[in-house]
């Protein structure tokens, strides 16, 4: 399987790149920065995935077989520092991006087989994190929608919702706003996780699973 994998220079993406590589799948990489990845099996792209309105991006690496985008970036805080600007750039990397991506994918090459949408927990509302979770929360918009309109194809469209991961975002010091919060089970989501679940999503023994949502979050959406 050849998958198109964003966000694959650090975090969950670089994860999933190494996963799927690891068990055999080709796979292209989208990001700004050139991941750690050595592969014969790994291309990498250069892209800016919220310029992508107005930066067409050329993708010469053949007909893909998978979409996962797992792209992203988290401003916090209240109504009172809400930021225009902020809010866009969180709207275009997390809906504008992969609504993009699939409309050129679906309409320069055969269906694909597999649509996978990073989210996160808090699409449904969390305390001072209201721009971020409403873009995330448009994901699950998307996703449901997309499984409608390509079901009688055979594609599917899901989305992974992860809780607090260990990424180098959630471990910034200079992060600011809203302090990651660790889950009940008393520890973070490691990457690795999220990966093997976007790589069930992919099996073939995941073909009748549609317009869902996987949430992995250590029991912190209990």
């Amino acid at each position: 399987m050849h998958v198109l994998v964003t966000g694959c220079s650090s975090g969950i993406g670089l994860s999933i790149c190494r996963h799927l590589l690891d068990q055999g799948h080709e796979v292209t990489g989208l990001s700004r920065r050139s991941p750690p990845i050595e592969s014969g099996n790994f291309n990498w792209v250069k892209a800016d995935l919220s310029a992508l309105a107005s930066t067409p991006l050329e993708l010469d690496s053949g007909s893909f077989d998978a979409f996962v985008h797992a792209a992203g970036i988290m401003h916090t805080g209240d109504i009172q520092a809400y930021e225009h600007e902020l809010a866009q750039q969180m709207w275009r990397l997390h809906v504008d991006a992969p609504a993009l991506l699939v409309k050129k994918l679906l309409a320069e090459q055969a269906p694909l087989k597999r649509i996978i949408l990073i989210g996160s927990r808090t699409q449904q509302g969390a305390l001072g994190k209201s721009a971020y979770a409403a873009s995330k929360a448009a994901q699950q918009g998307l996703v449901r929608s997309w499984a409608l309109e390509l079901m009688a194809g055979q594609t599917t469209v899901n989305l992974i919702a992860p809780g607090a991961t260990r990424t180098p975002m959630l471990e910034d010091p200079n992060r600011q706003g809203v302090a990651p919060k660790l889950p009940p089970m008393g520890r973070f989501i490691e990457p690795e996780e999220i990966a093997a679940s976007v790589s069930f999503l992919l099996d073939e023994q995941a073909r009748s699973i549609t317009g869902q949502t996987l949430t992995v979050c250590a029991g912190a959406s209990l």
